[in-house]
This record gives C-alpha cells, sequence and structure tokens, in this order.
C-alpha cells in the first residue's frame, strides 16, 4: 500500500437491513471490475460462519472467492505481502470488523485502491451497527439498499431479530431475521420487549 495512484483510490459503501442485496451489489461491483482486467481481492470476516468459508455468498447463491480474516490487520498483512498493487478491494460483513477498519479503509483509498464494503447500518435494535458510521463517514460514495418489508410490503431498512439471544453480533438467516419498515419495526421491538421476562431484585 506504498505505491500511489492518484485519481483512483475511493471508498465505496453499500448498507442496508439484511436480505436487501447487499453482498449481491458488492459481487456485482467486483465481477464488473474482474470484466475490466483489474486484478481483485475479497475480504470476509471469520465471524461468518456461513456457507463458503473460502468464498462469499449472496442470498441469491451467487458466490466469488475471498480471503477469511479475523480482523483488519489480517487485511494489512495480506495486503502488505502482495507484490503487485491490487486496485480493487473488497470487504463484506464489514459491521462485524473490529474499528481500526475505517482508518485501513482510508489508507488503502489513500494509496490508491478502490475500496467496495459492503455491511448492515444498523443492528437488530435499530442502533448503528460496530465501525459502520465511521465508514460511512469517510466513504466518497454511499449506496443505501433496501429490503421488503415482510408485514407491509413496504421498502424495510430495519432487521428484525426473530429468534437467538440479546447478544449484537449473531450470524443467521431467516430463522431469525426479517426486514420490516420504521413502523412495523417499532411495533415488533415493543411487542418483543413486553415478552421478556422482568427483572426481579
Amino acid at each position: 500500500m506504498t505505491h500511489l495512484h492518484h485519481g483512483e483510490g475511493r471508498i465505496e459503501i453499500i448498507c442496508g437491513p439484511m436480505f436487501s442485496g447487499k453482498t449481491e451489489e458488492l459481487l456485482r461491483r467486483v465481477r464488473r471490475a474482474q470484466i475490466a482486467k483489474q486484478p481483485t481481492v475479497i475480504f470476509k470476516p471469520a465471524t461468518d460462519t456461513r456457507w463458503n468459508p473460502n468464498a462469499v455468498r449472496s442470498h441469491d447463491s451467487n458466490e466469488l472467492p475471498s480471503v477469511l480474516v479475523k480482523n483488519s490487520h489480517e487485511i494489512r498483512e495480506w495486503m502488505n505481502r502482495q507484490p503487485r498493487h491490487v486496485p480493487v478491494v473488497a470487504i463484506d460483513e464489514v459491521q462485524f470488523f473490529d474499528d481500526g477498519l475505517p482508518r485501513l479503509c482510508a489508507e488503502m483509498a489513500n494509496a490508491g485502491h478502490r475500496v467496495i464494503a459492503a455491511g448492515l447500518d444498523l443492528d437488530f435494535t435499530g442502533e448503528p451497527f460496530g465501525c459502520m458510521p465511521e465508514l460511512l463517514a469517510r466513504a466518497e460514495d454511499v449506496t443505501k439498499l433496501s429490503a421488503v418489508c415482510v408485514e407491509t410490503g413496504r421498502p424495510a431498512h430495519f432487521s428484525h431479530r426473530i429468534s437467538g439471544g440479546n447478544a449484537t453480533v449473531e450470524v443467521g438467516e431467516k430463522d431469525r431475521y426479517i426486514p420490516l419498515a420504521r413502523q412495523a419495526f417499532v411495533a415488533a421491538r415493543e411487542a418483543s420487549q413486553s415478552k421478556e421476562p422482568t427483572k426481579t431484585s
């Protein structure tokens, strides 16, 4: 990441709720770069245990090979080992990464890499998720996708957890999450909180 390629580096963020097509859009952009004969790499977090650990896969079952990493430090190490400039760097499920990722993405963009990062912007409680807020602030381009609300059919921007625990990070599919529009999400959150057992001292 030491060779500058002025005019090429940038950060592109693809965000939205579960089932909004974030990974599909990331894969589409990577495929277009590959058609243009540009070297690419896709990183995915070790936290994401779904499907093939050596590939990024969308809900539509499309996939491309990827590099499994535990944190942003391992991304940096991988990039530093490359003998040639890799112009397109894609990172999926960025909300699972540590707080060092936004600065690393900025460093890569400054060094001439096109960084494409996709992930959830909100967690299951409707709060900003992980390092995504800082990534959004640092990005030149932000694409916010919506899913389809299973209750109203309207555009959905929230991911409601229908099963599992209360941990912020719980990987799952349609067995654990559904996309909801704001009012449906608020109602669902209120209903689920009312069902929680009351704590006694």
